[in-house]
């Protein structure tokens, strides 16, 4: 029989894991199996620049806070996983990805998305957009194409006024 502070403990970790999951706006469960201590500590060091952070917790745990949660990744909870939490979208998953590019240990099984259980090919989809940089310079672009138009048709009616006067 468990003693009641192991029971406690676990009991605190449960809420941990839960809250840590409904306070995050994505959640990336993924393998690590391989990896080395450095390559953990590289990977945390990364995500802590974009304010997010990984866990290792007991699959058991974390299937104790997701039934809480009414979120169902049992299939997903075999073997040694670790969690990524981050409260903003894309940033975390672009390192996660980036990471696993770089470390063939790495395997993302699965995610929770604003709350939603989304798939690998949904994770990937997140993970190839691009940096919000380039994409305020592709909407850049195509605003000044249209007052590029606009001044190259006011300026041919302007020279056509000047013809006609």
């Amino acid at each position: 029989m468990a003693s009641e502070k192991s029971l406690n403990l676990k009991k605190e970790t449960v809420n941990e894991i839960r809250n840590k999951i409904s306070d995050s706006e994505t959640v990336v469960l993924f393998t690590y199996q391989g990896l080395t201590v450095a390559d953990i500590i590289k990977l945390r060091r990364k995500l802590r620049e974009v304010n997010a952070e990984v866990k290792i917790y007991k699959n058991t745990l974390v299937k104790l806070a997701l039934d809480d949660l009414k979120l169902d990744l049992t299939e997903f909870l075999d073997g040694p996983n670790a969690l990524l939490f981050s409260k903003n979208l894309l940033e975390a998953i672009k390192v996660l990805d980036n990471f696993a590019k770089d470390n063939k240990s790495i395997t993302i099984k699965t995610g929770i998305i604003k709350g939603n259980v989304v798939s690998v090919d949904t994770i990937n989809e997140y993970a190839s957009v691009p940096p919000m940089e380039t994409l305020l310079s592709m909407l850049a672009g195509g605003m000044l194409q249209h007052v590029k138009h606009l001044a190259i048709g006011l300026n041919m009616y302007a020279e056509k006024l000047e013809e006609n006067n």
